[in-house]
């Protein structure tokens, strides 16, 4: 059935983007640089593998926000399942969803941001796990993104060189997902002023983009990030995600 495919198909994801992100984090923060910059331009293939993974995390949350059915599908899914296991009726080949993974897959479906939650926690796992790594490689790697990006979209130079409003949507969910994960991995997340990441700038990038287009992410920095309502956090940033 086609939800029994879905659901294999994302076993296989859950899988494939914990161990690629972890390997790429290893690749980009193993050694240590001193610009941070010119770190990302010497393994820029590395850099755009890790910002297709952010690109397709908030995409894939995004249309998980706008179709709520998934959880219902899949619920009807497990019960059908069960029938058919107190029946004793054979399912369908060897791709049967066992209880474990379904309990996962539920799990996962229930977060109003699945992907960015499985990113968020591989990367948070990445750092508890190397602790021998400086913080800083990480926190470093992920606010050179964003301000790579930010200053991409700011800059009518830069701008003018995009052949597609695909390459300026890329730019955008990479600029969050990157502050996403920063904030999560950062002592002091994202908003604090020692924070490496232009908040006020970003955020700004953002309101000038049609209104339309940008609800989305800028829903993922007021309720997916972990600092935003810290009472540390500049009231004028909160203003401007309000």
């Amino acid at each position: 059935s086609p939800t029994q495919s879905l659901s294999l198909s994302l076993s296989l994801s859950f899988s494939y983007t914990e161990a690629a992100l972890h390997s790429l984090l290893r690749a980009l923060t193993s050694e240590t640089y001193d610009d941070p910059t010119q770190h990302l331009e010497r393994e820029q293939a590395l850099a755009k593998q890790f910002a297709e993974i952010l690109h397709f995390t908030l995409r894939f949350d995004e249309l998980k926000m706008t179709n709520p059915a998934i959880q219902n599908d899949f619920s009807y899914y497990r019960r059908t399942l069960n029938r058919m296991r107190i029946n004793n009726v054979p399912a369908e080949g060897e791709n049967e969803v066992n209880n474990e993974l379904a309990n996962r897959i539920s799990l996962f479906y229930a977060d109003a941001t699945p992907m960015l939650k499985t990113l968020s926690d591989g990367t948070t796992k990445f750092v508890s796990e190397n602790k021998n790594l400086p913080i800083e490689n990480t926190t470093d790697v992920l606010s050179t993104m964003a301000s790579v990006c930010k200053v991409m979209l700011e800059t009518p130079e830069y701008r003018s060189r995009f052949t597609s409003e695909d390459t300026v949507s890329f730019c955008l969910r990479v600029m969050v997902g990157v502050i996403i994960l920063y904030d999560y991995v950062h002592p002091v997340g994202a908003f604090a002023k020692s924070s490496k990441i232009d908040m006020k700038g970003c955020i700004k990038v953002l309101r000038d983009q049609p209104p339309n287009s940008v609800e989305g992410l800028l829903n993922a920095l007021r309720y997916t990030t972990k600092h935003l309502s810290d009472e540390s956090t500049n009231k004028a940033i909160k203003a401007m995600l309000q």
